[in-house]
């Protein structure tokens, strides 16, 4: 697979073409491990590995550094976004001081960014092998997002409705039960 990324010259947008190549050199080495069983082709771990060594090394770019090694290819296209100034970062604080940078789009809605927090999450589980299973309505029935003592309620409002920028700072904040 070959990704392609290239800037839209009318549009000023980034468009992301995922391309899939077909290479005729494994498919020859592969007719030929039928006919002759003493080549090998290599095995699916192998490959792994090797895309794995490739893509860290992509990362390395000063574009990209900010990725984790491990990264997604959503986790690079939001970061391309980034760059291009066609999303922003919201920054979440929880309860525990800990910041999680979210990327939403430019026009994201407050159910945009609580759909972000939750692939976060996943994706920070999956890599430090925490938790295996969130309730997420759980959380939004226990918890609720502040914005300078504004409380982010109507999922379908967007983000710069309630003025939230880039790089500001949204809070988790525990809802006070109803009696």
């Amino acid at each position: 697979m070959m990704e392609e990324l290239s800037q839209d010259t009318d549009g000023g947008g980034l468009s992301v073409k995922v391309e899939k190549v077909e290479n005729e050199n494994l498919t020859e080495m592969a007719a030929l491990d039928a006919d002759d069983e003493d080549e090998e082709a290599l095995p699916h771990s192998e490959i792994l590995d090797i895309f794995e060594e490739g893509l860290a090394q992509l990362v390395q770019d000063p574009l990209l550094c900010d990725l984790p090694i491990q990264v997604t290819l959503e986790e690079v296209n939001s970061q391309i976004a980034l760059e291009y100034g066609q999303a922003m970062t919201v920054r979440v604080l929880k309860a525990d001081g800990e910041i999680m940078p979210i990327v939403v789009v430019q026009n994201a809605t407050v159910l945009d960014l609580k759909k972000a927090i939750r692939r976060f999450m996943e994706l920070k589980q999956q890599r430090e092998g925490g938790v295996k299973h969130v309730s997420w309505r759980y959380v939004w029935r226990t918890y609720h997002l502040v914005f300078q003592g504004e409380k982010l309620e109507d999922d379908k409002m967007r983000l710069k409705d309630y003025g939230i920028r880039n790089r500001d700072e949204v809070t988790f904040m525990k809802r006070l039960r109803k009696k």
